[in-house]
């Protein structure tokens, strides 16, 4: 019997490797808010990926949409107090557990960094984990790393992040303001393109997410 690879394993193969190139690929041109959306674009499509991947219905539980894998922003300076993404743009990748579906992000709910597993997906979270920690994944502030200085949602989308079913379709704001009846309310599936626009302050450069198919790419 031939051994073959499934379709799953291919997918994750290449966003993993997506995601290498992205974080490894030499900057030729030296445009490092176009290197931030590259980087940025292959998080969005891990985060789908592992919400493709890790299916989160559970009939026992009226709020497992709550748990649904989502990449969130943020920016804070806590000035030295609790962990903070050191007055940059950063953004997280994490999962909320079943005791915890708050919408915040937890250390323990951050997803490990594949290329790394020492390291979680986060540049930064007030509160949660400091950029400076050794299980940052630095990069991800994407202010430190590519100066990057401001970060907006808009279209079909607002606030500070987005969240992915088990189809890949993408939903907008915090999931556990949801009502729990009903996970798959209209007015948070994403109807039309979500922009996300980073700025260094004086270019700009926006990435799309198409409603239903979830994909991500660079306008």
């Amino acid at each position: 019997m031939k051994k073959a690879f499934t379709m799953l394993e291919l997918v994750f193969v290449i966003v993993v490797i997506g995601i290498i190139s992205a974080m490894i690929a030499p900057s030729f041109g030296g445009n490092n808010l176009r290197e931030a959306a590259d980087q940025l674009v292959s998080h969005i499509r891990y985060t789908q990926h592992l919400a493709m991947m890790d299916e989160k219905f559970d009939a026992s539980d009226p709020k497992w949409y709550r748990k649904r894998w989502q990449i969130i922003f943020g920016k804070s300076d806590n000035s030295g107090s609790t962990p903070d993404t050191h007055n940059q743009v950063a953004y997280s990748i994490f999962s909320d557990t079943a005791s915890n579906s708050t919408g915040q992000v937890d250390k323990t709910e951050i997803a490990k960094n594949p290329l790394d597993n020492t390291k979680l997906l986060s540049g930064g979270y007030s509160g949660t984990l400091d950029t400076s920690d050794e299980q940052s994944t630095r990069e991800m502030n994407i202010g430190e790393k590519y100066g990057v200085i401001s970060y907006s949602l808009s279209g079909g989308c607002a606030w500070s992040r987005i969240s992915f079913d088990y189809l890949g379709r993408p939903f907008k704001g915090n999931l556990a303001s949801y009502t729990w009846t009903k996970p798959y309310q209209v007015n948070k599936l994403i109807q039309t393109a979500c922009n996300i626009t980073l700025s260094d302050g004086t270019k700009n450069i926006t990435i799309a997410i198409e409603p239903e198919t979830g994909y991500a790419h660079i306008l």
